[in-house]
This record gives C-alpha cells, sequence and structure tokens, in this order.
C-alpha cells in the first residue's frame, strides 16, 4: 500500500508537471560547466542558492530535472549530463588517480554513446571537451582552481552551451530518452504495485532526507543477503519481490520530493514522518502542518481549522474533508530505512483525530502559556533535563504518533515515562526545572482519560475535566488535591522557607499516602496557627476539613499504596489545585493593575 500510494501521487504530480517523468530525476547541481561550442571550457559558474537553515544563510546546490542518476555502488558507473568533478573533469578530489581516469573514460564513453549522431552545436561541443580536455591537468586549469573547494566537495557538475542547460536542450532529451528507453530490458514479470507484466527494477532507488540515515540516501526496499531472499530467487536482488521500473521509478521520485519540502515532512525524534493527500494541491499538507506542529504564530488559526472540522465543515475553501490523505513515519537503520507506521484515511478524520488529541490532552494553564503543545514538547516533557537529547524515546514517539493521528490509547510507556520524571526530579527555578508541569500533567490526563472511554468508565471520566473538579470524590484526586492545600499551608505560613512539603513528601506521598498525610495533616495544624492573616487562616482550614470529609473514614481514607494510574490521578488533583490558586492571584493582580 505504501508503493502504490506513493505512485498514484507521482501520477497527479507529474500531470501537473511538478514531478519528472520516467528517465529523469531532481539533482543537486553546484556548478555550470560553460562551454564554447569548440569544446573549450570558457568558465565555471556557481549555481548554489542561499537557503536558511536554522538561524544561518548557507550556500546549497540548486535543484534542476536531469537524466536519471541511479543508485552508484563500488563499480565505475557514469552519469549522462550530470555528474560529479570525478567523471566530467577527471579530478582527482580522493587520491586516487588511475580509477578517476578510468571514471572520466566512463563518462566520455557514455556521451560518446549517447551524443555522436545528434546534429547540435551542444552536442559536437560536449563531444570536442572530452576529446580536448586532458584530466591529467585539471587541478592546474584556472577556472577549476577558482572553484577546487567546492569541487573537491563533490557537487554535481552539469554542462552549458550558449547560455543553456544542456539537459534542456530538445535535441539532447530526445537522445537520452531514446537511449534510456533501449536499456529498459531485463526480466519481465507482474508489477507488484501497478499489477502489470513489465521489466523488474533490480536495484532500487536511493531516499534522502530522512534524518539520522546515510547521507548518500537509504534503500526503502533492498535485499542485500541470501538470508532474506526467496526460495529459488538466488542473488536475484529486486526480483524477490517484483517491482517494476515503473513504479520503482515513481515511488523513489515523489519519496524524495517530499522528504526534499518542509511542508510535507515533521521531523519527531528519530522519525521522520512525510505526508501527502492524494491531491496534489498545497493545502492539505500545509493545514496538516499546522495541525500536528503547533507553533507561536498559528495558534489561532489551528483554533479556527479545528472548530470548522468538528461543526463538520472544511476546514479551508476547496479543501474536501473526504480527500484520501496518507502518513509514512521512517526511522534510519543503517543503509535501509524502517517503517516507523504508515496510516492511510481522509484527511478530515486525521484533523479530527488530532483535535480529539487536543482536547484529551487540554488542562487548565497559565495565561501566557499556548494552548495546544506539540508532540515534540510532549515527549520532551519524558526526558532527564540533564540528557543533551531532548527528544524522547525513538520507539515512544512513533507510538505517540500513532495514537495521535488514529485516535488509539496513549502507550502505558509514556504513563510510565512521565510518572518517572515526576518522581525523579525536584523543583529547580534556577535551572527553570518544574517537577509538576503543564505538559505532564496535560498527558496522564489525557492517558486516563482514554483509559476510561475504553473501559467504558464514566464514573472517573468525569472526574478529569480541564480544570479543577470540586465535587469529585476519586480518593486519589482528592489526596492531591489536598496535599496541594497542604503546602499552600506551609507557603503561606512560611513564604521564604527553602524546602517544602512537596520537595520532600510529594512522591511518597503520591505512592504510598497512609505512610506521609498522618504526618502531613499534624503539620498544617500548626502552619495554620502561624499564619497571620484570619480571612486566610479560615479558608484553609474549611479547604483541608473539605477535601477529609470527601475521604470515606470508613473505607481507608489513606490507603497504604496507590496503583500508577491513581498516581495519576493524584497528580492531576495536585496541578488543578495548585492551578486555582495561580490563576485566582494572577487575576487579583490584573485587578489591582487595573
Amino acid at each position: 500500500m505504501i508503493l502504490q500510494a506513493l505512485v498514484k501521487y507521482y501520477e497527479n504530480m507529474a500531470k501537473e508537471g511538478k514531478l519528472p517523468k520516467q528517465g529523469y530525476c531532481t539533482g543537486k547541481v553546484s556548478y555550470a560547466l560553460d562551454l564554447s561550442e569548440e569544446g573549450d571550457l570558457i568558465s565555471i559558474i556557481s549555481l548554489k542558492q542561499t537557503a536558511k537553515r536554522g538561524n544561518k544563510e548557507v550556500d546549497v546546490p540548486q535543484s534542476l530535472e536531469v537524466p536519471e542518476q541511479p543508485t552508484r555502488a563500488v563499480n565505475i558507473l557514469s552519469f549522462f549530463l550530470c555528474d560529479n568533478a570525478i567523471y566530467l573533469l577527471g579530478l582527482d578530489t580522493k587520491g586516487k588517480p588511475q580509477r578517476t581516469l578510468q571514471c572520466f573514460e566512463a563518462s566520455k564513453k557514455l556521451h560518446r554513446e549517447i551524443l555522436s549522431s545528434v546534429d547540435h552545436p551542444a552536442a559536437r561541443a560536449i563531444l570536442a571537451f572530452f576529446d580536448r580536455w586532458d584530466p591529467a591537468r585539471a587541478a592546474d586549469h584556472p577556472y577549476v582552481q577558482e572553484n577546487l573547494a567546492g569541487l573537491i566537495a563533490g557537487g554535481n557538475l552539469i554542462f552549458m552551451v550558449n547560455a543553456e542547460y544542456a539537459q534542456d536542450i530538445p535535441a539532447l532529451r530526445a537522445a537520452w530518452e531514446a537511449y534510456y528507453g533501449a536499456q529498459e530490458q531485463g526480466v519481465e514479470l507482474p508489477c507488484l504495485v501497478t499489477g502489470t507484466r513489465q521489466p523488474i527494477a533490480i536495484l532500487h532507488g536511493k531516499i534522502r532526507g530522512v534524518q539520522g540515515a546515510q547521507s548518500v540516501g537509504a534503500n526503502l526496499v533492498s535485499f542485500n543477503s541470501s538470508a532474506y531472499e526467496s526460495y529459488g530467487r538466488d542473488k536475484a536482488q529486486g526480483l524477490n519481490a517484483p517491482v517494476g521500473k515503473y513504479a520503482a521509478f515513481a515511488y523513489v521520485t515523489a519519496l524524495n520530493a517530499l522528504l526534499a519540502d518542509p511542508e510535507h515532512r515533521q521531523i519527531i525524534s528519530d522519525t521522520t514522518v512525510v505526508f501527502w493527500a492524494e491531491s496534489a494541491n498545497p493545502d492539505y499538507p500545509v493545514l496538516f502542518n499546522a495541525a500536528i506542529s503547533p507553533k507561536e504564530d498559528n495558534q489561532k488559526l489551528l483554533h479556527a481549522m479545528l472548530e470548522k472540522i468538528s461543526q463538520g465543515l472544511p476546514p479551508r475553501e476547496g479543501v474536501d474533508p473526504e480527500m484520501p490523505f496518507y502518513i509514512l513515519g521512517l526511522a534510519p537503520n543503517a543503509a535501509r530505512l524502517s517503517v516507523r507506521f504508515f496510516l492511510q484515511d481522509s484527511f478530515g478524520n486525521f484533523l479530527r483525530n488530532i483535535k480529539q488529541h487536543y482536547d484529551d490532552m487540554e488542562i487548565v494553564r497559565a495565561p501566557y502559556e499556548f494552548p495546544y503543545l506539540s508532540p515534540y514538547w510532549l515527549l520532551r516533557e519524558t526526558v532527564n533535563p540533564n540528557s543533551r537529547d531532548k527528544s524522547g524515546s525513538h520507539l515512544l514517539s512513533g507510538a505517540v504518533m500513532r495514537s495521535i493521528l488514529t485516535g488509539a490509547a496513549y502507550p502505558q510507556a509514556l504513563m510510565n515515562a512521565v510518572m518517572l520524571r515526576i518522581h525523579a526530579e525536584q523543583d529547580d527555578p534556577e535551572r527553570h526545572i518544574k517537577k509538576i508541569t503543564r505538559g505532564r500533567a496535560a498527558i496522564i490526563k489525557g492517558y486516563l482519560l482514554r483509559l476510561c472511554r475504553r473501559r467504558d468508565d464514566k464514573h472517573n471520566e468525569e472526574v478529569l475535566q480541564v480544570s479543577l473538579n470540586e465535587e469529585s470524590k476519586n480518593k486519589a484526586y482528592v489526596l492531591g488535591r489536598l496535599f496541594a492545600v497542604l503546602e499552600r499551608a506551609q507557603l503561606e505560613a512560611y513564604p521564604n522557607i527553602n524546602a517544602t512539603i512537596k520537595d520532600r513528601y510529594f512522591t511518597s506521598a503520591c505512592a504510598t499516602p497512609g505512610s506521609v498525610f498522618p504526618t502531613l495533616i499534624k503539620l498544617s495544624r500548626h502552619h495554620i496557627r502561624v499564619i497571620k492573616e484570619p480571612k486566610l487562616k479560615c479558608y484553609l482550614d474549611n479547604q483541608i476539613k473539605d477535601m477529609i470529609d470527601k475521604l470515606d473514614v470508613e473505607d481507608t481514607p489513606f490507603p497504604l499504596h496507590l496503583s500508577l494510574e491513581d498516581q495519576g490521578y493524584f497528580v492531576v488533583g495536585y496541578y488543578q489545585q495548585a492551578q486555582k490558586r495561580y490563576i485566582k492571584k494572577s487575576e487579583n493582580d490584573n485587578e489591582e493593575e487595573a
């Protein structure tokens, strides 16, 4: 299904001229060899463009349509009209003069074979160049000297004659297409992708742009050992899973184009996620990108789009919610790629699932915090703050993305990782580290909410509201609220205290409340007596009594142990009760300013 979806996307894009036809590819070109009609090199022109990479501007090769460049392994293989300096100039960039000469001669032979019968000035100029050029003296040529560093770096070169790129000249293209068509002979079998009988691709092209994969590209489909081959297909490579040459070209071209476009990809941990609609309309990936990767400047756009989807309306004019949409997660695996996930559904269903995710994760927050948190920021909540890599577990990132996009339950590992960080960390204002963050509370709330739905547990589902639920009698939730009030009593009594009960007792109170709460309640009586403001003293005392009343005295109000799920309710209760205090304080400050 992956290859079929990519081939269909290629065909839709090729119809609009947005992807090269078979026999061509998109090449990264750094320089043009400007030739006279006599075949002399009259200049080397840089084709690099300025692009932004993070906060820096760098020079990058230009993307141009060039004749197809198949996978090049250890054997010498020259490319037509577009290749590196070793093949086109015979420039020894790797300290292997003999092999460099062989590469140049192979390129010379290929161009003679294709262009010898072409009656065009550019064809004659290129053939004359190969006849006149001396690869042994390539490094001494003045134009080569001017661009030596860039040529040694390995960028691709093309030919230019009379200010026209050679690969764009119709006569040269016709010669290449005739040659390419004659090379299409091979074993013919039914193609697994198209269903038609056609020549089968023995080697598939490399996929470039997957984070962490080899810079030269990696294979999505490959066979390199007899252990992976079918019986009777020893050393047959691509014949083990026959994909036609056309389909192999189409899916590789489509996937490389998607990976090269920031609007069609996202990086989450080690997973490179690419997404596309069956239509070539660019609005689909733009809207999906905004939905799955909320940023400071698109929060309002995202809110409006998700509201339209919830009302059954198109997210934007001209965008069909029923349009088939595909999401592919790829991860590096040596010289190959691993498929983390592949999802297909209507565009509208994916947006509805994303909206459900944001609804499930929604929890009371500070006024300055953004409404929507991206998967990247959620996964950061599972990472040790001292760790250099803030992206989170690789396998966990794939599982979380699948849950978001399909509406399935969040993985147990996500809950475990968050609770582990809560138990392991302490507040550190100087390093901006908080034990209970909005993100961690949101993850726990979302995890428990989906768990309740799966179990059809309406009672506990009602506990998990966006803001504080003062009516809930869920024991763990009430204990979390009670701990927040006890902490406030201590802070009101001793505002400048270095270590609060949260620093000393939170983990124990959360996991084994029976061993801690009796002591904390005794301490609170002392704290309340110290508070000087009568109204606040009375308010906190009543709050503590009210919460203790919600705990059934005859049913172990302070359990010896809480399960991991109940610890989650404890954390949510604590967070929401604490946020109520901060929000009221913020509102009072705003009133005073007004």
